[in-house]
């Protein structure tokens, strides 16, 4: 059951990452496009798909799968864990900011400017890079 498990929570994972890493590109380009454009009705049908059918899914299996693991092989117990899910947690949050993005755009609302989105959009890749080091590595 383990490797069952373990395998749909990086599918999980992959799905969700993917996500996490494109949409603020798409926020970038969004940005750059003029309100009420088709060019920019279409970028807020991709963001709204992306976030709704994507992410938020890959989100929630990645929760599910992920806490199951830790049940499975007790991990709640390992250093490393608590560092971890510290910082899925921080992951989850920047996924709701990046909701709070996307529902700004689709009420052509631009608060931010690009180039905060392009700072925001190495968010998820450093999270990323710190919890595949807690995983692999368990330094602690």
């Amino acid at each position: 059951m383990y490797e069952w498990v373990k395998a749909l929570h990086i599918i999980s994972v992959i799905s969700w990452m993917a996500g996490q890493l494109y949409l603020p590109r798409l926020l970038i380009y969004h940005f750059d496009a003029e309100t009420g454009s088709v060019q920019s009705e279409t970028f807020k049908l991709m963001e709204r798909r992306l976030l709704r059918i994507i992410m938020t899914p890959a989100m929630l299996a990645t929760w599910i799968f992920g806490l199951w693991l830790v049940v499975l092989i007790d991990a709640h117990q390992e250093g490393w864990f608590a560092a971890k899910f510290f910082l899925v947690i921080l992951m989850s949050a920047f996924h709701g900011f990046q909701a709070r993005w996307v529902r700004e755009f689709r009420e052509d609302k631009r608060l931010r400017s690009a180039r905060f989105y392009r700072i925001a959009n190495e968010g998820p890749t450093l999270l990323m890079i710190a919890i595949v080091i807690l995983v692999v590595v368990k330094p602690f």
